[in-house]
């Protein structure tokens, strides 16, 4: 192994390159940069040093940073509100007033008192601790709830007694991703837990899943094994149990496939720790969620024959798919999200109310429930995004949901089925001073001409021309990207920039086929589709190819890793948060395991060469004149490994021809945080440094 040498002076930290290779179905892999795999080498730690030296130096000049960074501070301050879980007369829901660093979670008595229940600064002085989940019991009394720290997302399951606070179960760790689902009485529950490390080959401690059933104030080695044994690794479970505790659902799903099994169990005269699980929908090539209402009735959301979702019912005791009626049938444009059921006695006739998104923008309407018969629609503040749909689990005539928009912070909207309005019931604590911006959803052509969608987000009232312009995107994982309030995007338009929001195919706003034509063999549509929207925007005057930056994180770093290898020229600078960039090795890291139905694997043949045909590390070129790039990575991230950006920042210094001065390869790295959620300060801190880059490198200036 030997040291990159570079004309004095060394633009660069030198980097470790060795001969490394993997020799795959026949295939050579060259892999030059192994070394910085292991982040505690003390190569990798000095070379680690060096990079963190050259962007201090680098950030030192970033003059808008100071101006952002006080911006974002007041755009954050707006706080954030939860949508409520409501028990009997007790509610519970989160809430960040305008000076905390995270959202704690709050309960209000039946007379009217509020409390905090869990609060990480009171758990965590240094915001490093974070609230992961949390499930009151079915009568309210009890609260299952889980954190973590670091960043690390570690879940530590524990119990607390509503009424005094205080911890009467738990820890039990090796809870990450963990549902829980109370049994009537609060004495037990079902949850995820994975086997001890002991008990698994060694590098697979991060899967192993199984269903148990707690008894409250058991030995957590004591609990039964309900479910799990003998079945996938990376297998992830669902568990639920229905309002009367009769009614349990266990699903399971290998990794972030888009399909899964549903099993259901009648528990009225069984053992809860010897279900007897009836199979459901086994094998089938698509998504499945079972319900059980008040009225008796299952209620199935599924994708089975309906790439957009739709709602069926049946009787529980005949579950299986050829007992199944539409009740809501699949809209041809319109992607099916959530729904809530109304039926309390002061209504006529029972409402199904039913979230869906159309071209990524929400609507929520109100249907019969006996027949799905539409109603009419909810009247909503604006053009955003409706989720979360939450009723009283007891039934009655109103519902809660949560509303965005760019322009709006989260709020709780209250529908009353009675009278068909819709009402705030939380708005976001702070006062904010949000300025007044443009939103339009414009459509153009990818390469090989299908239709897509990208939101562009300008200064209102402004003259055209190009402007400094921020696209961003993710496709993958059938994850949606809709119109949300994000103080970075506004910071950035109100400094007079251009942000734009491609909905690439790969994601779930236009349904499952969307998704499936953006992974696997597919994977290059996303690439494309992105390309494609780089070009309307300087076609169109939006912007050039000197004011462009690209910006996307996890996944998302993986499609600005592969636009910046693909077309550089079409890009002046690069925001990579969290990437995945080595995708050979991707799966032998981090959750890699688990993704690999998403984008395929090294092992097969066939499927090296998809990964290998847009790898970006394996599609660093020497010579060429690459944007400048700013990665930013998180060493308590146990979803990505940050080696995926250390190798590629190391490849694309040796090899870009850029001036290191102008068109700098940089890594950003923080320590004690990781991939998901974090402390306001902190998201402040590295939203200052990603847009002070990207005024820096776009010539913004921010007022």
């Amino acid at each position: 192994m030997a040291l990159d040498a570079s004309t004095p002076p060394q633009p660069y930290p030198p980097a470790p390159r060795g001969d490394d290779a993997d020799v795959l179905h026949g295939v050579t892999v060259p892999d030059p940069y192994r070394a910085l795999e292991p982040e505690d080498d003390p190569v990798t730690q000095t070379w680690s040093k060096a990079q963190r030296v050259l962007f201090d130096e680098h950030r030192a000049g970033w003059a808008a940073r100071p101006a952002f960074a006080a911006r974002l501070t007041q755009l954050l301050r707006a706080g954030s509100v939860g949508t409520p879980a409501w028990r009997g007369d007790r509610v519970f829901h989160t809430r960040r007033t305008p000076d905390q660093e995270h959202a704690v979670l709050l309960t209000v008595d039946p007379g009217g008192a509020e409390r905090a229940l869990v609060d990480p600064i009171a758990l965590d002085p240094s915001g490093a601790t974070t609230l992961d989940a949390w499930q009151p019991s079915k009568e309210g009394t009890l609260l299952a709830y889980q954190v973590s720290e670091g960043g690390t997302e570690e879940s530590v399951l524990r119990v607390l007694d509503v009424a005094t606070g205080e911890v009467v179960d738990g820890p039990i760790d090796r809870a990450r991703y963990s549902p829980v689902a109370w049994l009537p009485g609060g004495e037990a529950f079902y949850y995820v837990r994975r086997l001890p490390k002991d008990a698994v080959p060694e590098g697979e401690e991060q899967f192993h899943r199984r269903v148990y059933l707690h008894r409250l104030g058991a030995d957590p080695a004591d609990d039964v094994e309900i479910f799990g044994a003998g079945m996938e690794k990376t297998n992830y479970y669902g568990v639920s149990v229905s309002r009367d505790g009769r009614w349990l659902t266990v699903t399971a799903a290998q990794g972030t496939a888009p399909r899964n099994d549903v099993w259901l169990a009648d528990l009225r005269d069984a053992d809860p720790a010897q279900p007897e699980l009836r199979p459901v929908v086994v094998g089938q090539d698509a998504k499945t969620g079972l319900h059980v209402g008040r009225d008796g009735r299952l209620y199935v959301w599924t994708d089975l024959g309906a790439p957009r979702g739709r709602l069926a019912v049946t009787d529980p005791t005949t579950p299986e798919p050829e007992h199944w009626r539409d009740l809501l049938a699949e809209d041809p444009e319109a992607v099916l999200e959530d729904f809530a059921i109304l039926d309390g006695a002061e209504l006529d006739a029972p409402v199904l109310l039913a979230a869906r998104t159309r071209h990524a923008v929400s609507e929520v309407t109100a249907h019969a429930l006996a027949t799905g018969d539409a109603l009419h629609t909810l009247e909503l503040p604006g053009i955003g995004s409706a989720g979360g749909l939450s009723e009283r689990p007891e039934g009655g005539h109103e519902a809660w949901f949560g509303y965005t928009d760019h322009t709006v912070p989260v709020r709780v909207l209250h529908y009353d089925a009675r009278t068909r309005a819709v009402s705030t019931w939380a708005d976001a604590p702070g006062l904010v001073d949000v300025p007044a911006v443009r939103s339009e959803q414009v459509t153009y052509r990818s390469k090989d001409g299908t239709e897509v969608r990208m939101v562009i987000v300008s200064p209102a009232g402004s003259a055209d021309g190009p402007r400094p312009t921020v696209l961003y995107g993710y496709g993958g994982f059938n994850i949606a990207l809709t119109p949300a309030y994000s103080a970075s995007i506004l910071a950035w338009v109100e400094a007079g920039g251009v942000w734009a929001v491609a909905n690439l195919r790969g994601g779930s706003e236009e349904g499952e086929q969307w998704h499936r034509g953006g992974m696997r063999e597919n994977k290059q549509n996303v690439f494309d589709d992105f390309a494609a929207a780089a070009s309307y925007l300087v076609d169109q005057g939006w912007t050039t190819s000197d004011q462009l930056a690209i910006f996307g994180g996890s996944n998302g770093g993986l499609l600005v890793g592969a636009a910046l290898t693909q077309r550089p020229e079409l890009y002046r600078a690069v925001i990579c948060s969290a990437p995945l960039l080595d995708m050979v090795r991707y799966e032998k890291f981090g959750l890699g395991a688990t993704w690999n139905d998403e984008y395929g694997t090294a092992a097969d043949p066939a499927e090296l060469e998809w990964l290998l045909g847009y790898s970006p590390y394996h599609h660093v070129r020497d010579g060429v004149e690459y944007p400048s790039v700013l990665f930013t990575v998180f060493d308590g991230d146990s979803r990505v490994d940050t080696l995926h950006a250390r190798k590629m920042a190391a490849a694309l210094q040796a090899a870009t021809s850029g001036d290191p001065a102008t068109r700098p390869i940089l890594l950003r790295a923080e320590a004690n945080v990781g991939h998901g959620a974090r402390a306001v300060s902190r998201t402040v801190d590295l939203s200052a440094d990603q847009l002070g880059f990207l005024a820096a490198q776009l010539g913004l200036e921010a007022r």
